[in-house]
């Protein structure tokens, strides 16, 4: 039994280090493990390296806005954001842009995505993306520095959770191997396994009801689950299914769509 729960234990810590691996540019232990089984269980982790980009994120525009003008404390917020992940998901996002604006049939629309030319749709998309996020956070900075690091943080951990629960209703449909996704991909999660990214999801949210109130962040939850669930079906009708791209891209937009609704949703009260 001893030996089950040591084993269990390493497991959990080795899936925690590979999910920053694959999510994040932070060094992790060389000397880490890559089983299936581990990849496999990192998945369960994301919503926490949402957690701890979220609150990089907030720190970083909280300190800027106390010197700065929003504005540029806003785009710094982002370049920090952008160097933790190395643009991980703006990029299958761009690469979305490119492919279901660009292409027909379904192969082309994936030989697109797998190309690593950057065309207008991926400029244009990536432009309004930024701007929409600039935008609300300069906004949302009039609440106070708690109020929007609440959110902020919050938004990181849904839009990664949202994500990861894709996988386990939509079907792949690339060759796994060549996948941003990774082999994470082949097995899906039941409700327990979900539990660690619940919990800190709903502790989030919880924080969120205490600083800005229940409206925003309900309203930011009802349009980033449309939006997501939307997006999902989108890519099954135009490519079969999802590819690690179209993860990326639900993360951006469901996080974008978050901060919208919220901000939305105070402008009301």
């Amino acid at each position: 039994m001893v030996g089950e729960s040591s084993n269990w234990w390493r497991l959990q810590v080795n899936a925690c280090w590979s999910a920053f691996m694959f999510y994040t540019r932070l060094p992790v232990p060389s000397d880490l493990p890559h089983t299936q089984e581990i990849l496999n269980r990192s998945r369960a982790f994301f919503p926490l390296v949402g957690l701890f980009i979220g609150a990089v994120c907030a720190a970083v525009l909280v300190t800027a806005s106390l010197i700065l003008p929003p504005l540029v404390a806003a785009l710094l917020m982002l370049v920090t954001g952008v160097l933790l992940t190395g643009a991980f998901h703006e990029d299958g996002f761009a690469d979305c842009c490119d492919g279901f604006g660009g292409g027909w049939e379904a192969d082309q629309v994936l030989a697109i995505m797998k190309d690593s030319r950057v065309g207008t749709y991926a400029v244009v998309g990536l432009i309004l993306l930024f701007g929409l996020k600039i935008a609300a956070l300069t906004s949302l900075l009039n609440l106070g520095l708690i109020e929007v690091s609440a959110l902020v943080i919050t938004a990181a951990v849904l839009s990664r959770l949202v994500s990861s629960i894709v996988i386990d209703f939509f079907d792949y449909v690339q060759d796994i191997d060549a996948s941003k996704a990774k082999p994470m991909t082949r097995q899906r999660f039941t409700f327990l396994d979900h539990s660690l990214g619940l919990v800190i999801s709903l502790l989030c949210c919880a924080l969120s009801v205490i600083v800005v109130g229940i409206e925003p962040l309900v309203l930011g939850i009802v349009v980033l689950c449309i939006v997501t669930i939307w997006f999902a079906k989108y890519s099954k009708k135009r490519i079969g299914g999802y590819t690690g791209d179209v993860l990326g891209a639900i993360q951006q937009l469901s996080e974008t769509v978050f901060l919208l609704g919220a901000l939305a949703a105070l402008g009301f009260t």
